[in-house]
C-alpha cells in the first residue's frame, strides 16, 4: 500500500457511515464527520493525476491573532479542528467559521486566509494530497506563477 493510499485509508476510517464498529478491530468506534463532493466554498473536489503522489500531514497551531496569510492550494487539502476556532476568508469577502470538531474540505486554487480571531489557541491536523514537486501552499506573492504538475 502506498503512503497516499495509507493516509486516505486512515482518513476514510474516520469518515465512514455514521457510527460503525469495525469487525476486524476490537473496541474501535468510527464516527462519520463529513461526506462531500465539494470543498467548503461549494466547488467540486479535484484530485491530481500523477505517478508521483505525495501526502503530507501537519499539526498546525494558531495562537490568538495568528494567520496563514493569503495563499492557495493547487492540491486537495483536508483538515480537522482539534481545538479552538478558525475563520477562513476568501478574496471575495466570503467567510467560513470552523470550530472544534469540524472537518474542513479546503478550497483549491482559490486565494484565502485562515486566522484565529478568538482569545484561545486553535489547533488543526491538516492533510495535503499532493504530488512530488508540486507545492502544497502557494503564497499570494507567488500565486500568479502556475504550479507544475508532475505526471
Amino acid at each position: 500500500m502506498s503512503m497516499v493510499q495509507g493516509v486516505m485509508a486512515f482518513f476514510l476510517l474516520f469518515v465512514m457511515n455514521s457510527t460503525v464498529y469495525a469487525e476486524e478491530y476490537r473496541n474501535v468506534e468510527v464516527k462519520k464527520l463529513m461526506t462531500s463532493s465539494t470543498s467548503s466554498n461549494g466547488e467540486r473536489l479535484l484530485y491530481l493525476c500523477t505517478k508521483k503522489p505525495e501526502a503530507t500531514a501537519l499539526l498546525v497551531h494558531f495562537p490568538p491573532g495568528g494567520s496563514t496569510g493569503w495563499h492557495k492550494h493547487p492540491v486537495q487539502v483536508y483538515a480537522y479542528v482539534l481545538e479552538g476556532e478558525l475563520t477562513v476568508e476568501l478574496k471575495s469577502g466570503r467567510t467560513f467559521l470552523f470550530k472544534q470538531g469540524d472537518a474542513i474540505f479546503e478550497v483549491t486554487n482559490t486565494l484565502h486566509n485562515g486566522f484565529n480571531s478568538g482569545t484561545l489557541p486553535a489547533t488543526l491536523v491538516v492533510f495535503y494530497t499532493g504530488a512530488v514537486g508540486v507545492p502544497n501552499v502557494i503564497k499570494e506573492e507567488t500565486a500568479a506563477a502556475p504550479a507544475a504538475v508532475s505526471r
